[in-house]
């Protein structure tokens, strides 16, 4: 079940467990803010798009009966994910296809998804960028392999109206985001800016929107805090990551 360098962690509070090796790719706290934050369907069709490792469709699971469909470029992510799977049993559940995301079309069919989610690339591919010399983080990290535009067009294109689109980012992409939903036809509905301590300014950002949405009843959530004032997580981080 375990390749060279691989590690089997746990997500407590959704009772997962997760292959993942420092060496390519381990998920972090974003993941666990995504699974957490959009409204979930009970059934249907949920998208997980640049996938990774599987951490964020894999805490889904846990929430719903849809079927999760994950979309990851690099093989080695991808087998990752697979074996998690297994080692979850959710083999009826959730599949993975190793796929460029713009090529989602040959095994999802346009305006079909109920909930597409997406933990992108956060940072440009600027040649002023000084990008991680391992290639796995590298495609991670930066918008090497996609871009920002084109996650939102692909997204766009794979939702049914009135689909809900759940997006993890960083803020100072927030009005680069809000133009590109508008323009492919995703309302925006609801953020969530994430802090890592109440004083110190957002450095994540979640987004909601809808597909073919109305443009009214836009809201701000309230912020949240990941740790207090002693470092500890606060009380909603540690019941997202060990349950209440």
């Amino acid at each position: 079940m375990l390749n060279s360098g691989e590690r089997i962690d746990q997500l407590y509070a959704d009772d997962i467990q997760i292959i993942q090796s420092p060496e390519v790719f381990s998920f972090s706290l974003d993941a666990v803010l995504l699974a957490n934050f959009p409204r979930i369907p009970k059934r249907g069709t949920i998208v997980d798009l640049c996938a990774g490792n599987g951490a964020v469709g894999l805490f889904l699971s846990r929430k719903t009966q849809a079927h999760i469909y994950q979309i990851e470029l690099q093989d080695r992510l991808a087998d990752m994910a697979r074996r998690s799977i297994q080692l979850n049993h959710l083999e009826e559940q959730m599949t993975m296809y190793t796929l460029d995301l713009k090529d989602s079309f040959t095994k999802i069919k346009h305006d079909s998804v109920d909930l597409l989610v997406c933990n992108p690339p956060y940072f440009r591919d600027l040649p002023t960028n000084e990008k991680n010399p391992n290639p796995h983080l590298a495609l991670a990290r930066h918008e090497i392999a996609t871009s920002l535009e084109e996650v939102i067009a692909v997204s766009s294109k794979l939702l049914k109206m009135n689909g809900h689109f759940a997006l993890i980012h960083r803020p100072d992409r927030f009005l680069d985001i809000l133009e590109l939903m508008k323009k492919y036809r995703i309302a925006p509905k609801r953020i969530r800016f994430v802090h890592p301590k109440k004083e110190k300014d957002a450095n994540v950002l979640l987004v909601e929107g809808i597909k073919d949405g109305k443009t009214d009843g836009f809201k701000i959530n309230p912020s949240l805090i990941v740790y207090d004032d002693d470092n500890h997580y606060t009380t909603e981080i540690r019941q997202m990551l060990y349950g209440k």
